[in-house]
């Protein structure tokens, strides 16, 4: 069998694994249900005032937020975390000197984040729809625009969470990309609106894909009454695809190059290096 169709199939069987596996770990689990949790009881505690001019909740516009914020935390915090910790315990050294190996560790990450991904929105979108007033897609046409924002917007993200992953040496250090996250989070109108803030930050927002896909999932789980309060004072569909397509593209085009040089750098040398610092820290 052509070696390249067998790297294929041994990376869906690993990104399989490895996805099973995040199921018996309890961190991982904790990662997987804390953010529901805590924003169904955000969502439900703030479902008691109203959006007149929509006839929604303010809670059911909080949990869209949370929608995106568990997406941005699972596109490009865990895939950071995922890459900087394999570049240093080896696995990527290893992935390296097998043949089309790098072809079987990308198809691997590829379903192991996917797999993520859309674990942790099943874990979000579902108990919204029942316990959230408010969150509830208006039809069937709205309920498919959330499935393909969160889809599209996955793919927007995980490439520049997996440059960013590979830039960090020190998987310690991934934590700290919290705060240009939250940052992004803040100045592109999904924690709070962008009435709140300077003129010139929703100007830039524009050009980020965080703002489009809030926009997105806002138009696919709120009243179509909704639109009228964004800033366009509609959903711009059109516009939210052609952004977050554009930013997929970009990554998938960049991030590739950015895994084969961080990966011809590496060596045994490095990588032995890496574990004796950790070492010392653990110690």
């Amino acid at each position: 069998m052509n070696p390249a169709v067998n790297a294929v199939r041994a990376g869906l069987s690993r990104g399989l694994l490895e996805f099973r596996g995040s199921f018996a770990s309890p961190m991982e689990l904790f990662g997987y249900f804390y953010m529901p949790v805590l924003f169904v009881v955000l969502g439900t505690f703030m479902s008691r005032g109203r959006v007149e001019e929509a006839d929604t909740t303010y809670g059911a516009v909080t949990y869209t937020g949370g929608v995106v914020f568990t997406l941005v935390m699972a596109g490009l915090l865990t895939v950071a975390q995922v890459l900087a910790a394999e570049r240093e315990n080896g696995t990527l050294l290893r992935a390296k000197t097998l043949p089309h190996g790098m072809l079987g560790y990308t198809v691997a990450k590829v379903v192991h984040i996917v797999g993520i991904v859309l674990t942790s929105l099943a874990l979000m979108v579902v108990p919204g729809l029942f316990l959230v007033e408010g969150f509830d897609p208006p039809s069937w046409g709205a309920a498919a625009t959330l499935v393909w924002v969160c889809v599209l917007g996955a793919l927007a993200l995980a490439p520049f969470g997996a440059i960013a992953g590979s830039l960090i040496s020190n998987p310690r250090f991934v934590g700290l990309l919290m705060v240009p996250i939250v940052f992004l989070l803040m100045g592109s109108g999904i924690l709070f609106p962008l009435d709140f803030l300077p003129d010139w930050v929703g100007t830039a927002a524009l050009f980020l894909p965080i703002y489009w896909m809030g926009l997105g999932v806002r138009a696919g789980a709120l009243p179509d009454d909704y639109a009228a309060l964004e800033m366009a004072g509609s959903w711009q569909l059109p516009q939210v695809a052609g952004v977050l397509a554009l930013w997929a593209v970009v990554g998938f085009l960049v991030a590739p190059w950015v895994l084969r040089r961080m990966a011809r750098r590496e060596s045994g040398s490095r990588v032995q290096a890496a574990r004796e610092k950790a070492m010392k820290r653990a110690y």
